[in-house]
């Protein structure tokens, strides 16, 4: 649009004057004139959106109808409103050991143990072993081998895999046994994992009944005390 015609509708406009007198006429014509009457119409239908979602809820019901009706089902009750509770799942039984320090399992709580005889023991020397095993971290523990003195029994050493430092270690003779202890020093802890504690002893040439051999462990986690136990039965 150029120049020239916008001059011309801006004149226009500035100069038109609306006829109010006719404008009020034509008003008060139209408010004496009665309105036609207006065409009934039929009713609509619903909405094409409400019909989809009415559809979708009677689905939805009756899927809802079926899964309470199969979960029901798995959820019988006995006769007399009462339900039955599955017996729990008793523990496989562990059998003690016939040590001298009382019958303690080999697992216990967060603890197992289990002792044995060193391969490289021979006819003159041999290293009882003990092995505890924690899954949790352990704030007390006291282990103890004990030797039975047979075969001219005496001691050459112990050692564990823990640091030094953080036990007691002991090794005397007691109402017949030689005994190694290690306790844990106060304010110390024993990680979870494996551990080995061992006593070394000479004794008589020959095999030597280590049928009275016995071991224990007696710890405390988090959880509370636990102890374990265990015998060798190995001849060397």
């Amino acid at each position: 649009m150029d120049e020239d015609l916008r001059e011309r509708l801006r004149t226009a406009a500035a100069s038109h004057r609306p006829d109010r007198a006719r404008m009020l006429a034509r008003i008060e014509r139209g408010m004496a004139e009665e309105p036609p009457a207006r065409p009934v119409r039929a009713p609509r239908g619903p909405m094409p959106w409400l019909r989809v979602a009415g559809a979708t809820a009677a689905v939805c019901g009756v899927l809802t109808a079926g899964a309470f009706a199969v979960t029901s089902a798995g959820r019988e009750e006995p006769a007399g409103g009462q339900r039955v509770a599955a017996p729990p799942v008793s523990p496989a039984p562990v059998t003690p050991y016939p040590g001298g320090g009382g019958a303690l399992p080999a697992g216990n709580g967060p603890l197992w143990s289990d002792g044995s005889l060193n391969p490289n023991s021979n006819s003159y020397w041999a290293q009882s072993e003990v092995t505890v095993k924690t899954s949790r971290p352990l704030s007390a523990l006291t282990v103890e081998l004990r030797i039975a003195l047979n075969g001219g029994v005496t001691t050459t050493g112990s050692w564990r895999s823990l640091p030094e430092k953080d036990f007691v270690a002991s090794a005397r003779e007691e109402d017949g046994f030689l005994v190694y202890r290690w306790t844990l020093k106060p304010g110390r802890s024993v990680p979870t994992g494996t551990h080995t504690f061992a006593g070394q002893y000479d004794h008589a040439a020959g095999d030597r009944d280590a049928g009275r051999d016995d071991y224990t462990a007696r710890a405390r986690a988090a959880a509370g005390p636990a102890s374990v136990g265990g015998d060798f039965s190995v001849t060397r």
